[in-house]
């Protein structure tokens, strides 16, 4: 998830985490979800995701439908699909509450893009650094249980955490009912007709994630009014989205429940899973290397972050690693806009892994390179 997620505003609306995907439905997430400012610790970057920009997702009816009829629908159609009582599906929307707060957040417009090196100091403070190293000393056990079984480093993990809920001190305090309700049915509209297909989808994006909180709430024994999150409805240390709670939390602790609210363990094991399953996470492999562009060459830039292109490749467009890499790796380039001018990297899959979290290149640097100065190592300029 993750955020996760909104768990980052990177992009407006964009769940951390494993939270949820910029073109709603699909995270995660995610990422979205993937997600997400998850709970408000992305404020300030935005950041266009190029892998939104084409949808494949099917065709939409853009006719407006009554809230009354929407809401009758939803109790009928979740019933149906996930054979619980309308009556209950009803009762417990009869508890939900409009939130004006999340309309007004979700309607902000996204702020200007900020280069990496004003986005960097947001999530890599030496505040954070110290607080990752002293959570990873902390629960070391643990999460080195969890990267023997998975690959995915503990300080990667513990990165996740730390951009997403500074180390669950900040998990979010709307409750997800709310959260969920109020964006399922009442998701803003700008007005704007270009925007229409985008804000209906994530209505329904948000209208499908309330019916998974009603799963959820069941297959967890957890009580859907009480849950709380972000103000888009990412939930735990990790800001999972309902839909990606249900698809990558894992019982960590073999207790026969799925806790990332208040189990370490879950919460870890889930964070890795969603990375694994959902990423394509490589044991061993290179998140991402710095790179050198031969002068009077042309950037490429992709318009979505798969690693694709082997060493060949990029070398033919004038791209070097400087650093040693596997010969028969397989990467995307990478520029970021640094303090002193442009930077380049070549990202493996298991930084394709972590925009699988939240699709969005800087955030995943910031991970990886959090992960890094948790880890010890020292930190390039921003």
């Amino acid at each position: 998830m993750i955020r996760r997620t909104l768990a980052c505003m990177l992009t407006l609306g964009l769940v951390a985490c494993a939270t949820q995907p910029s073109s709603p439905p699909s995270p995660s997430q995610a990422t979205v979800a993937p997600h997400k400012p998850a709970s408000g610790q992305h404020k300030g970057p935005a950041e266009a995701a190029p892998e939104s920009a084409a949808s494949t997702a099917p065709p939409v009816d853009l006719t407006p439908v009554p809230f009354e009829t929407a809401r009758a629908n939803f109790i009928r159609d979740t019933a149906a699909a996930h054979r619980l009582d309308p009556a209950y599906i009803a009762s417990v929307l009869d508890q939900a509450q409009v939130r004006q707060p999340i309309i007004a957040a979700m309607s902000r417009p996204a702020e200007r893009v900020k280069p990496w090196n004003e986005y960097r100091p947001i999530f890599i403070s030496q505040a954070r650094i110290d607080g990752g190293k002293k959570f990873l000393a902390e629960h070391r056990d643990e999460l080195m249980r969890v990267q023997q079984r998975t690959g995915v480093p503990a300080e990667v993990i513990v990165a996740i955490i730390g951009v997403e809920t500074s180390y669950g001190g900040n998990t979010g305090n709307h409750r997800v009912l709310d959260a969920l309700y109020t964006l399922a049915f009442y998701y803003p509209r700008s007005g704007d007709p270009a925007k229409l297909e985008r804000e209906v989808r994530r209505e329904l994006f948000f209208r499908d994630e309330l019916a998974k909180a009603f799963v959820l709430a069941r297959d967890e024994k957890l009580d859907i009014t009480t849950l709380k999150g972000s103000y888009a409805g990412a939930m735990g240390m990790g800001q999972f989205m309902p839909s990606s709670y249900l698809d990558f939390a894992v019982d960590g602790n073999g207790d026969g429940r799925r806790d990332l609210f208040n189990s370490y363990d879950d919460v870890f094991s889930s964070i890795a899973n969603y990375f694994v399953k959902k990423g394509g996470w490589v044991r061993g492999g290179q998140v991402a290397v710095p790179a050198t562009l031969a002068a009077g060459r042309e950037e490429f830039n992709p318009s979505e972050w798969t690693p694709s292109w082997s060493l060949q490749d990029l070398a033919a467009r004038g791209y070097t690693p400087n650093a040693a890499v596997q010969p028969a790796a397989t990467a995307t380039p990478i520029t970021l806009e640094g303090s002193t001018g442009k930077q380049y990297w070549l990202g493996f899959q298991n930084y394709y892994a972590i925009t699988r979290y939240n699709i969005s290149k800087m955030y995943a640097m910031a991970v990886f390179q959090l992960s890094q100065a948790i880890a010890g190592q020292e930190l390039p300029p921003a």
